[in-house]
């Protein structure tokens, strides 16, 4: 019994304006005209079509579901193969970064590496953190969290410098910090040279670093930082 366009298209589980669009582009031929003028669709129509569903229901691209391109199949099949293996890659690594957001009640928006410890941060430790999981790879920030995780004497008087600090106080703190940095720089190398561990290029670090340090700490906390690199040698 001969079908029309629509109830091919029922048939197959597609729409009226697809069947319309396969023959446009000469995946589906067009069967022939009553004298009415209706178009009269059997059974090969059908098969064709419902091969042309499935292989799009799979994600194989239309041009390579043409006849002339029946070579190409294979090619766009392996394409498509390592497309979905990097996409079930992704939802598999957000799937872990979720989980961990749960269990530490971490918000979304922190770099995952971070999540272990997000609850202590500051609106300033979060913004920060959001800057180096934007420039450090996984491995640098599993470092990274971990010194976040270990607060020192002197990271806690840092933090609560005073942005009019006197000299003596300044140069106190810069040779705590220091003796600090050298040790976080034996533990973990990497951090004597950071823009080693960038996935941003060469000075990424730098320059990203830099500008968030000028946003987020005061003037007195900036000298600090200024003198403990010089006395790094850095």
């Amino acid at each position: 019994m001969p079908w029309s366009t629509r109830e091919l298209a029922e048939l197959a589980g597609t729409t009226v304006k697809a069947v319309r669009h396969y023959h446009e582009i000469g995946l589906l031929d067009e069967p022939e005209r009553l004298s009415n003028g209706y178009k009269q669709y059997g059974v090969a129509h059908l098969v064709r079509l419902l091969r042309i569903t499935r292989l799009k229901e799979l994600g194989v691209p239309l041009a390579a579901m043409r006849t002339d391109a029946a070579e190409d199949l294979p090619t766009a099949i392996r394409a498509l193969d390592g497309e979905l293996a990097k996409r079930i890659t992704r939802l598999q690594r957000t799937r872990a970064e979720l989980a961990t957001a749960l269990e530490h009640n971490a918000p979304l928006d922190t770099p995952a590496a971070f999540h272990a410890v997000a609850e202590s941060f500051s609106d300033r430790d979060r913004a920060l953190a959001t800057v180096l999981g934007g420039v450090f790879d996984d491995a640098a920030l599993g470092d990274l969290s971990a010194l976040m995780a270990e607060s020192t004497d002197a990271d806690e008087l840092f933090d609560a410098l005073p942005p009019d600090a006197d000299d003596a106080a300044i140069e106190d703190l810069a040779g705590r910090l220091a003796a600090t940095i050298r040790e976080q720089h034996a533990r973990f190398p990497w951090m004597a040279d950071p823009n080693a561990a960038s996935v941003r290029g060469r000075n990424a670090a730098e320059r990203a670093l830099g500008a968030a340090f000028l946003e987020l700490y005061n003037p007195a906390q900036m000298r600090v930082l200024a003198r403990a690199a010089a006395l790094l040698g850095v």
